[in-house]
């Protein structure tokens, strides 16, 4: 067989996915097959390589067009009860938990940037400072580290649900635009948190 043509397991190796998954893609006619006569998926090189150029269009067009839409859409609905269950939420006066509203808001529009922006840096550092931010207001507050990691992630859990929501509703429905979307976001809001526990460690020493 000439080096023209890719099998289905060299397909799958030269785009880094399963076989199983190369072979959904052909039998549902998202990628281009031939058959030899006894009924094995063959692919053209150059095929492949305009598919991939095609297919790597639309997903960033797609992309753009969740982190234009989906995320203005998503809102934070947070009802009193939901946050008069948590324990940390107890502990603070009117004032405070104006503030913790308000940091739901920040993580969110901050969030929308990093996923707006190419720059992985500045968004490392925005991250960073959100993660102080929550850090420095729960020490004030009286929160100790469980309970400010407690409060950053009913936020975020809050976050998360509410772009569920928006992807369940969305007419973008392609696994890989959601799924890079959705890595992201776990990123973004990973590295707040860790600077939350950074933060806390820092001061304790």
């Amino acid at each position: 067989m000439s080096s023209e043509w890719l099998s289905l397991s060299e397909m799958a190796q030269e785009l880094g996915v399963h076989p199983s998954t190369i072979r959904n893609w052909a039998d549902h006619g998202r990628i281009p097959v031939h058959r030899t006569p006894g009924g094995h998926r063959r692919f053209r090189r150059d095929e492949v390589m305009l598919w991939q150029q095609a297919d790597q269009a639309n997903t960033e067009s797609e992309t753009q067009l969740v982190i234009k839409n989906a995320l203005t859409r998503t809102r934070f609905q947070i009802s009193e009860g939901a946050l008069t269950n948590q324990s940390w939420y107890k502990k603070l006066d009117n004032d405070a938990r104006q503030q913790y509203r308000q940091s739901g808001r920040s993580l969110l529009q901050a969030l929308n940037a990093y996923l707006s922006s190419e720059s992985g840096s500045s968004a490392d550092a925005e991250a960073r400072a959100l993660g102080y931010e929550y850090a420095i207001r729960a020490r004030r507050h009286n929160l100790n580290i469980m309970e400010a990691t407690q409060a950053f992630l009913f936020f975020r859990s809050n976050l998360l649900d509410a772009m569920y929501g928006v992807y369940e509703a969305a007419s973008v429905q392609s696994p890989l635009v959601w799924s890079n979307l959705f890595r992201r976001i776990t990123a973004f809001t990973d590295s707040v948190m860790l600077t939350i526990m950074e933060t806390f460690t820092a001061f304790d020493r």
